[in-house]
Order: structure tokens, then sequence, then C-alpha cells
């Protein structure tokens, strides 16, 4: 089983996934940006883009990557991953069901102000490429992103209270 945790930058997706992992039996973190973060060192270097999910071999190198991790360890994969384009998100999730791979697919919701707060309190100095995926986030919640996932709202959760509601989620 895969537990995607997805969000926008702030949402607390790397911290809550390292707990989650904790907390479920025979369960690894995959971060499939290290997949987009091994594109990136190909020389010369891929098109120009301003994300590596644009590039199209990423998407079904993560369906591939998580499959034969799950091959060789079974057990479930917490996925922490922003995912904001829908047919990027379709892509993915019919590439792992095509491997009769489960997806529990969660997203780590704040308000705005909430991420921004977050965001502009990373030391050394605030993101700005983290802060340009705000409304982007925005965008997709309200188009089709909280419709096909379990929403956790980190508001006013600590990353463990988070944790443990996934958790939860999943071993019901």
């Amino acid at each position: 089983m895969i537990v995607w945790l997805n969000g926008t930058h702030g949402a607390g997706k790397t911290t809550t996934s390292a707990l989650v992992q904790q907390l479920l039996p025979d369960s690894r973190v995959f971060d499939a940006e290290k997949v987009g973060e091994t594109l990136m060192d190909i020389t010369p270097g891929l098109p120009e883009t301003d994300n590596f999910q644009h590039w199209p071999p990423w998407r079904p190198l993560v369906v591939e990557t998580a499959r034969r991790v799950l091959d060789y360890t079974g057990g479930t994969l917490v996925v922490p991953m922003t995912v904001l384009v829908e047919p990027y998100w379709r892509e993915i999730s019919t590439g792992l069901a095509q491997h009769a791979i489960p997806v529990r697919h969660f997203v780590l919701h704040a308000d705005q102000d909430t991420l921004r707060g977050r965001i502009e309190g990373d030391s050394p100095v605030p993101s700005p490429f983290r802060l340009r995926y705000l409304e982007p986030y925005a965008e997709a919640a309200r188009t089709w992103l909280h419709g096909e996932a379990e929403v956790v709202d980190t508001t006013h959760l600590t990353p463990a209270e988070a944790a443990l509601r996934i958790a939860g989620a999943v071993k019901s």
C-alpha cells in the first residue's frame, strides 16, 4: 500500500511522513522528490523547466520506483509529495492501480495565512519557490484535489496529531 501525503509546501508533509512511518508497522518513507533530483542531475540537462514534475519521465519513474520497492520489501510506502496538476496525479494513481497497488491519498491542508507564516518562518530565508505554490495549491484544492483525497486540516494540529489521524485512518 501507499500512503500519499499531498499538500503544498508548509503543510507539514515531510515531518508528518516520518511520524506516520513510525506509527505504521512495516512501512518506509519514499521521497519521490529524489526521483526528480536524479533527473536534474542528468548532463547535459533535460529541457528547462521550473518544476521537475513537468518532465514526462518523472511520473512513470515514481510509479516504477514505488512498485519495485514494494515488490522487494512489501509493507507500506509513505510518500510525502506535492502533486497539484490533476493530469499528473491521474497518471501516477493510474500507474499504481495498474500494478494493483492500493493508495490512500491524504492532503495536508492549512489556510493560506498559516501556510505563508510557516514558509516565511523558514530559516535562514523564506523560500520564494515554496511561496510560489500557495496559489496553485489553493486552485487545486478548490477544483479537484480535496475531492480526490482525505483532507487533514493541519492549521491547528501538530505534525504528531496529524500523523495519528492518518495512521488511524489507514489502520481502520
